[in-house]
């Protein structure tokens, strides 16, 4: 059957769903599951987004900011963890920051994953219906 198992998680519903499927396959046999989350980075010009100028942070200011989006992400994993039972399984994480699509497939490489599951619709649903889902680039990439 399979050997490793990768769930990307993005803090969704959806992406609880797909532990939950992807923990009753790694039960069905052997599997290891790798569960991994993405912090993007932040923009340059997030100031005109918050109603502020359009400068650019100072990489300070952005290192700040994307210590703190990785915090964000690594609570991802641990609520995913609380809310599904992963007893018994064995169960690695990562969390990279980029872009996600881009990330997931070259995580997959990294640890042999013999499948990706995941959630087709995660927090970014109107995102992903103007430029592509995450799930679509990772099944055509």
């Amino acid at each position: 059957m399979f050997k490793t198992i990768l769930v990307p998680l993005d803090g969704s519903e959806h992406a609880i769903k797909a532990l939950n499927v992807a923990a009753s396959l790694a039960r069905g046999g052997t599997a290891k599951l790798h569960l991994m989350t993405v912090a993007e980075f932040p923009p340059d010009n997030i100031g005109l987004f918050t109603g502020g100028t359009a400068e650019p942070f100072s990489e300070a200011e952005r290192e700040k900011l994307a210590a703190g989006m990785k915090e964000e992400a690594h609570k991802v994993i641990e609520q995913a963890r609380d809310a599904v039972d992963l007893s018994g399984l064995e169960v690695e994480e990562s969390v990279r920051q980029g872009r996600p699509a881009e990330l997931i497939n070259e995580e997959a490489e990294k640890v042999t994953a013999d499948v990706i599951v995941m959630g087709s619709r995660g927090l970014s649903d109107v995102r992903g219906m103007m430029f592509g889902s995450v799930s679509h680039k990772v099944s055509v990439g």
